[in-house]
């Protein structure tokens, strides 16, 4: 493993930012730290970085305690949500800061930055300052600054959340290619659960301070471990004492099985209709279809039908308590 976070707890103050965690992230993936704001997953890849250091408990990089080392000595490469560019140096300078304070030969230097400015697509712009980039040719900047040095690990705190929603989509596309390329390990921090879900191989689900859940995106998405990762992981309805997803509902207008229940509003999202109902019980449901399904069922407000969910469809019972040690279930969960 790449990275091993044991037992480690961080307090500020009275307040539990991290309560003893312990995570594997392996050598070579990418590895989205997802969570709501003050989880703590911020806090743990500082720790990580050696940004922060923790109360209790260790950090091995590659076989090596890092617990006690400073940020230079762990050969991590840190990049932050607002770029933290050197504003008076130009792109090429900007990257080739850390190779020069290293003292590296200037033809090295020189070769290393072009290579990574054609991989990153700002060659071109290598001579213009970064006020003078894009806000993602400037996230694109920082990552080759942080690559130049050729660190074990990539840290990535939300590099993307200054950013407009088309570009945020464009630079997660660019994000997983470039990984697919570099293979270094990465962590990123995020609490944009579509961007976890795209670009990682393996996401941790931090809350409170724990680990709810580690898995790949469809481990979590299809078997979540609780009521929180199903809930923060996609759009949710109740059915009964089950919480399901929207699109795992099946309407039928001919009997059969399932719960009774009429249309109270039909909504159009771009290719998907949302159905809200009523059961006969009064309970509020929301089901998911195609535009062919709709079609094919033919229904309206008021028109009776059957809901039920689908076989083989995850749910969880509302009120399942996190699965014992949060960082038990979680490593249980993935073998680790």
């Amino acid at each position: 493993m790449s990275i091993e976070i044991v037992n480690v707890g961080k307090r500020f103050g009275d307040f539990v930012a991290l309560d003893d965690v312990s995570v594997s992230i392996p050598s070579g993936r990418l590895t989205a730290l997802l969570g709501p704001s003050g989880g703590g997953k911020s806090t743990l890849l500082r720790i990580i970085a050696g940004l922060e250091r923790a109360d209790t408990g260790k950090v091995e990089i590659e076989g090596v305690d890092a617990t006690g080392l400073p940020p230079q000595k762990r050969n991590v490469g840190f990049v932050f949500q607002h770029y933290a560019a050197f504003k008076h140096l130009t792109v090429r300078r900007n990257v080739a800061f850390g190779l020069e304070i290293r003292k590296r030969p200037k033809d090295e230097i020189r070769r290393r930055v072009d290579e990574l400015l054609a991989l990153v697509h700002l060659g071109q712009f290598a001579e213009r300052l970064p006020a003078q980039l894009s806000g993602g040719q400037r996230q694109r900047m920082a990552l080759a600054r942080a690559l130049a040095v050729e660190p074990t690990v990539l840290l990535l705190d939300e590099p993307f959340g200054a950013l407009d929603a088309k570009v945020r989509k464009e630079l997660r596309d660019w994000l997983r290619r470039l990984h697919d390329e570099v293979h270094v390990t990465t962590v990123f921090v995020t609490h944009d659960q579509e961007e976890a879900l795209e670009v990682a191989d393996e996401i941790v689900v931090i809350n409170e301070g724990r680990v709810e859940q580690i898995g790949s995106p469809d481990d979590l998405y299809d078997r979540p471990a609780n009521e929180f990762v199903m809930r923060f992981l996609g759009p949710v309805t109740q059915l009964g004492e089950e919480l399901v997803r929207p699109h795992d509902l099946q309407l039928s207008t001919d009997g059969g099985t399932g719960v009774t229940a009429r249309v109270t509003r039909i909504t159009r999202i771009g290719f998907e209709i949302r159905v809200d109902l009523t059961t006969a019980g009064g309970q509020p449901v929301t089901a998911t279809l195609t535009r062919n399904e709709f079609l094919a069922l033919g229904i309206a407000v008021d028109s009776e039908v059957r809901v039920r969910l689908a076989p083989g469809s995850p749910s969880t019972r509302v009120g399942t308590p996190a699965q014992g040690s949060a960082a038990e279930a979680s490593l249980a969960a993935t073998g680790s």
